[in-house]
C-alpha cells in the first residue's frame, strides 16, 4: 500500500482497492466494539443535547488507533473527540469519523445506525465506508461503489455478495424518498413539496444514502443540523455509485469547515443528478 504521505500527493491513490479494504476493516472491528454494548440503554446528554454512550467512545478509540497506523500524519476528525474540543488542524486531506452514526436509533435497538469513515480531499469526500453492524451491512466507496455483508468483527475475506451498486435513473411514476426517522421538520416537507414524491421510507443514520446508492430509493432532503462527519461517508458512497449531494441551494457540499466547527447546511441528496434540474426550475420562479 502506498505510503499516506504519497497519498496525500496523488488522489488516485485514495481509490486503490488495499486502501478501502484497510479501512472496511476497520468499520467493521469498530461494530463490533458497538455490538458489546448493544441493549445496554445506557447515555449521557452531550452540550448538543444529542445522547453518547460507552459504544460511542470504545468505538471511536478503536478507529481512531487503527487510523494513526494506516494514514499516519492524516489528521482526523471525529465526533466525540471535537465534542471534548480536540479538534486537530486539517490540511487539504484529512479523516472525518462518526463512530456511531445514529445513537438514537442504537439506543431504540432498531438496527439503524452505522460506523462512518471518510477520506477528505480538497473539501470533497473521496473515499469512504458505511458498516451498519446491526444487519451486517457494509457499503464501501473509493474509484466505484461496492457493498457487501459482513459480520461485526469479521475480517473483510469473510464478506459475502460483494458487488459494485448504482444508483437508477429518475423513475417516471416519481421517486421514492427516503426520510429520517427522528429528524423530519416543516422546512423539508415544504422542499419535498417541489418533487413528484410517490413514496417515503424512513431509515435511520447515513443508511439514508447507501439506499439511494444501490437504486432502492432516489432522493433524501434534510434541513436542519447536520455535522461534516454524519454525510461525508454516505456522500461518498452516493457520488461513486453515480449520485450527487448539494446545499439546498444547488451548491456544491464541501467539506473541512473547521472554523464553523464542521458544521452541515442543508441538502439534497439524489441518485439521478437530474433531478437536482428541479432546484433550478424553482429558484427561476423567484
Amino acid at each position: 500500500m502506498p505510503s499516506s504521505s504519497n497519498e496525500a500527493e496523488n488522489r488516485a491513490n485514495w481509490h486503490d482497492s488495499r486502501l478501502i479494504d484497510a479501512i472496511a476493516e476497520i468499520a467493521v472491528g469498530a461494530g463490533a466494539v458497538i455490538m458489546a454494548h448493544y441493549g445496554e440503554g445506557r447515555s449521557a446528554t452531550k452540550s448538543d443535547g444529542s445522547p453518547v454512550t460507552q459504544a460511542d467512545a470504545q468505538a471511536e478509540e478503536f478507529i481512531h488507533g487503527r487510523l494513526s497506523k494506516l494514514l499516519s500524519g492524516v489528521p482526523v476528525v471525529a465526533e466525540e473527540a471535537c465534542a471534548a474540543k480536540q479538534v486537530p488542524n486539517i490540511a487539504d486531506v484529512f479523516v472525518l469519523v462518526d463512530p456511531l452514526d445514529g445513537t438514537k436509533e442504537f439506543l431504540k435497538r432498531n438496527g439503524e445506525f452505522t460506523v462512518n469513515i471518510a477520506v477528505i480531499e480538497n473539501h470533497v469526500p473521496v473515499a469512504g465506508v458505511v458498516y451498519a453492524p446491526s444487519p451486517g451491512r457494509l457499503w464501501l466507496a473509493g474509484a466505484r461503489a461496492e457493498a457487501a455483508d459482513i459480520a461485526a468483527g469479521a475480517r473483510l475475506d469473510a464478506a459475502t455478495g460483494r458487488r459494485d451498486i448504482h444508483t437508477r435513473k429518475r423513475p417516471k411514476e416519481g421517486l421514492v424518498a427516503m426520510a429520517s426517522r427522528s429528524h423530519m421538520n416543516a422546512e423539508t416537507e415544504r422542499t419535498l413539496e417541489l418533487f413528484d414524491i410517490v413514496e417515503r421510507r424512513q431509515a435511520g443514520s447515513s443508511m439514508k444514502f447507501c439506499h439511494i446508492a444501490e437504486g432502492l430509493a432516489d432522493i433524501y432532503v434534510r434541513h436542519g443540523t447536520t455535522m461534516e462527519w454524519d454525510t461525508a461517508a454516505g456522500h461518498a458512497v452516493l457520488a461513486a455509485a453515480g449520485g450527487a449531494l448539494t446545499g439546498v441551494d444547488g451548491r456544491p457540499f464541501l467539506y473541512g469547515k473547521r472554523t464553523e466547527d464542521f458544521y452541515n447546511c442543508g441538502f439534497i441528496a439524489v441518485g439521478d443528478p437530474a433531478i437536482l434540474t428541479v432546484l433550478q426550475q424553482d429558484a427561476g420562479k423567484h
